[in-house]
């Protein structure tokens, strides 16, 4: 039990250490974990995006306690939230101490100017690798499509366009869309 506490504290760590850019960014991280153990499924991240999306707190905090709670119980997910969350803490930590000098060094605006880049990067094949297990069935290395939720996908994004209907609250999105699942039982 120690043992995967521990791996599941430093699995987590590694994400919060290097997941900048906030939840989107923490994707491919958590993608990439689905491969390497069986603390939760592709499907499982799929239905949490969900869920994070419309409930409080950031997917991978979300992700984090679900992953630790599914695989040691409470103790699993308070292990593996600190995990993600203390990297963010020291880095904080540390920026407020230095937080004078931080803004205008011209190492750091260099850093992120590099790093901003690369984060949209790993955000659009995240979004992209969640379009596919959202859309798609993966059977034997092909893709059947899943033509009612491509067709609801399309709708909410050409509703979307429309000026006065993107301004709504993307709570009313997923209300509407969950509701449309419902009765048309996707």
């Amino acid at each position: 039990m120690i043992t995967q506490a521990l791996l599941l504290f430093w699995e987590f760590f590694k994400i919060g250490l290097f997941a900048v850019g906030g939840g989107p960014a923490t994707l491919p991280y958590l993608m990439e974990l689905t491969n390497r153990y069986d603390w939760y499924t592709m499907t499982d991240l799929t239905n949490m995006i969900a869920v994070s999306e419309s409930t409080p707190g950031p997917l991978g905090l979300n992700m984090s306690t679900y992953a630790g709670f599914k695989t040691l119980g409470l103790f699993g997910g308070v292990v593996s939230t600190a995990g993600l969350v203390v990297p963010s803490l020291i880095i904080i930590c540390l920026i407020a101490k230095f937080l004078d000098n931080f803004n205008e060094n011209k190492y750091v605006k260099g850093a992120f100017a590099g790093i901003r880049p690369a984060v949209a990067a790993i955000i659009t094949v995240s979004v992209l690798g969640v379009c596919r297990v959202s859309l798609f069935a993966e059977e034997a290395g092909t893709y059947t499509p899943f033509i009612k939720t491509i067709i609801l996908c399309a709708i909410v994004l050409a509703l979307l366009q429309v000026k006065k209907l993107s301004k709504f609250h993307p709570a009313f999105w997923l209300l509407f869309a969950a509701i449309i699942g419902i009765v048309f039982r996707f």
